[in-house]
C-alpha cells in the first residue's frame, strides 16, 4: 500500500499574534514528526511556514500538485484565514481535515493571542460555501489523544478516497447467467466514479493458466505455500490447476492494471480446468488484491473500500449472508464456497471441496471470532450506497466453506434492509472497526452512508473525540 502524503498548511490571520501562530504552526509540525506522518510542508514558501495570503497559496497549490498530496491538513495556529483555506482546498480536490489548538486562558490584561476556534466556525462556512466536504476534528490540544487518533483516521479516509478514484477491476467474463443480482452498469460507474472496468474472455485466463504451469517455476513456489498452510486433500493435479490460476489472475490482473478481480467463477471455469477458484481467490486475497465471486462488481468495489479503510493491517473477506442462526435470534451465516484469506482462519484451513459442488479448489475453514465491520457498496437507478455496520463473531454449528455465524443488534432490521435494496446478498467483512473511516470517506466520494443499526450518532461523536 503506498503511503499517504498529507499537505500541511497552518494558517494564521493577521489581526492575531503572529508570533504565537509561528509556535503553534511548529508544535504541530514536532507532534506529526513524532506520529511519523509522511508530511509535505510550506516552510518554504514564507518565513513563517503559514498560509495567509493569495500570492502564497498559488506556490502551495503548485507545489502540492507537484508532490501529489492524498490530503491537506490546515491546523488554524490563530484564527486563520478561511478563504485562503477554502480556494486551496477547491484547487485540490482531496480531503480536507480541519482543527485547531486549543486557546490559553486571557492574560492579566484579558487579551487573547489566537482565537483558533472562532476561525475554525468560520472557514467550515466558507467551505461550505465552495461545496468543499470537509472533516472536522474538535479543538483539542496536541497532546490529546483525540489529536492521534483524529489524524490516523483522517489518514485511512485519504487513502479510501485515493483507492475508491483509482480503481480498475479486472473482469474475468461475464456474470453467471443465473446470477441476475449482480449486474452492473459499467458505463454509470465510470461517469459517477471514475472506476474502470477491465473485461476479459474466459478463454484468455485458460491460456494463462496454461502458460503459468508450462512455466513452472511460480506455480512451484505456490504449491510449496499451499502444503506448508493448508491440509491438502484434493489430488497433485488439482493442485497445480489451483496454483496455476493464482499466478495467472495475479499476472492478469498486474498487466492490466487493476486492484481488484470480479469472476464467472462457475460453471465454464469448472469444465475447462476441472476445479473451483475459491483457493486461488483467497491466496489473492491474502495478497491484498481482492476478488469477488459471481463477477461482482459491487463486491469488488466494496472489497477495495474495506481494505482500504484497514490501511493493510488485516485482510477482508467476501461473504454470502445465507441462513439464520438455528439458537440466536439475531445470528447469521456469513459463507462462502472457501475464497477467504486463509490469514483469518481459525484454524489450519483444509484445501477440499465445497459445498453443493462436485469439483475441488475450495478452502474449508471458520474465521476468527471477535468484532468485525460488515458493508456492501451497491445501488441502482442512479443511486449508490454504502450499507455500514458492525457485528461480532459466535459460535454456531459446522458448516462447509469459509465461513463465520455472527450476531447483529436486531437481525430483522438488517434483513429488510438486504431485501428492499439496493443490497443483495452479498457483502464484505473485516476483523476491525472501520465504521468511521467509512462513513466520513463517503461524503468526498459521493455515496450515501445507511447504517443498518441506528449508530449514527454514536459513530459522529467517535469522530468528534467523544
Amino acid at each position: 500500500m503506498d503511503k499517504i502524503k498529507i499537505g500541511l498548511a497552518p494558517t494564521r490571520r493577521s489581526i492575531f499574534s503572529a508570533p504565537d501562530a509561528i509556535k503553534y504552526g511548529n508544535l504541530t509540525r514536532d507532534r506529526l514528526k513524532e506520529l511519523e506522518i509522511d508530511v509535505v510542508d510550506i516552510n518554504d514558501i514564507n518565513k513563517e511556514g503559514l498560509l495567509y495570503n493569495e500570492e502564497d497559496r498559488k506556490k502551495i497549490a503548485e507545489k502540492f500538485k507537484k508532490e501529489k498530496i492524498d490530503g491537506l491538513f490546515f491546523p488554524h495556529c490563530n484564527f486563520g484565514t478561511e478563504y485562503e483555506v477554502a480556494r486551496l482546498a477547491k484547487e485540490l480536490d482531496v480531503p480536507v481535515l480541519l482543527w485547531g489548538p486549543r486557546d490559553e486562558r486571557p492574560d492579566e490584561s484579558g487579551v487573547r493571542l489566537r482565537d483558533s476556534q472562532c476561525g475554525l466556525f468560520a472557514t467550515g462556512k466558507v467551505l461550505r460555501r465552495f461545496r468543499v466536504p470537509f472533516t472536522y476534528m474538535t479543538n483539542c490540544r496536541l497532546g490529546d489523544s483525540e489529536f492521534e487518533r483524529g489524524i490516523r483516521d483522517f489518514m485511512a479516509v485519504c487513502n479510501v478516497v485515493k483507492v475508491f478514484r483509482n480503481t480498475r477491476i479486472l473482469q474475468i467474463s461475464t456474470r453467471p447467467f443465473d446470477f441476475w443480482s449482480t449486474m452492473c452498469n459499467e458505463g454509470e460507474l465510470l461517469e459517477k466514479y471514475n472506476i474502470q472496468l477491465s473485461p476479459v474472455p474466459m478463454p484468455e485466463l485458460m491460456d494463462e493458466v496454461k502458460a503459468a504451469k508450462k512455466e513452472g517455476t511460480e506455480v512451484a513456489e505456490v504449491i510449496t505455500y499451499i502444503k506448508e498452510n493448508m491440509k491438502v486433500e484434493i489430488d497433485d493435479k488439482a493442485l497445480e490447476s489451483v496454483a496455476a490460476m493464482k499466478v495467472a489472475m495475479q499476472g492478469m490482473a498486474e498487466r492490466y492494471g487493476c486492484n481488484a478481480i470480479a469472476i464467472q467463477c462457475w460453471n465454464c471455469l469448472q469444465s475447462e480446468l476441472g476445479i473451483m477458484p475459491c483457493a486461488a481467490n483467497s491466496l489473492l486475497n491474502d495478497l491484498g488484491i481482492p476478488v469477488a465471486c459471481e463477477t461482482d462488481i459491487h463486491g469488488a468495489i466494496t472489497s477495495i473500500l474495506v481494505e482500504a479503510a484497514g490501511m493493510g493491517q488485516t485482510r477482508s473477506f467476501f461473504a454470502d449472508w445465507t441462513v439464520r442462526h438455528p439458537d440466536n435470534e439475531n445470528g447469521e451465516l456469513l459463507q462462502h464456497c472457501g475464497p477467504w484469506p486463509i490469514s483469518i482462519a481459525k484454524e489450519k484451513p483444509t484445501l477440499g471441496y465445497p459445498l453443493a459442488f462436485k469439483h475441488p479448489g475450495a478452502v474449508e475453514a471458520e474465521a476468527k471470532h471477535g468484532d468485525i465491520t460488515l458493508c456492501r457498496f451497491d445501488g441502482d437507478n442512479g443511486e449508490y450506497s454504502l450499507l455500514l455496520g458492525r457485528a461480532k463473531g459466535v459460535d454456531g454449528p459446522y458448516t462447509k466453506g469459509t465461513y463465520l455465524w455472527i450476531e447483529v443488534e436486531n437481525l430483522k432490521r438488517l434483513e429488510d434492509k438486504l431485501v428492499c435494496g439496493p443490497y443483495i446478498h452479498h457483502c464484505v467483512g473485516i476483523h476491525k472497526d472501520v465504521v468511521p473511516v467509512l462513513y466520513e470517506a463517503c461524503k468526498y466520494i459521493n455515496v450515501t452512508p445507511d447504517f443498518y443499526d441506528p449508530i449514527e450518532e454514536e459513530v459522529k461523536a467517535y469522530i468528534r473525540g467523544e
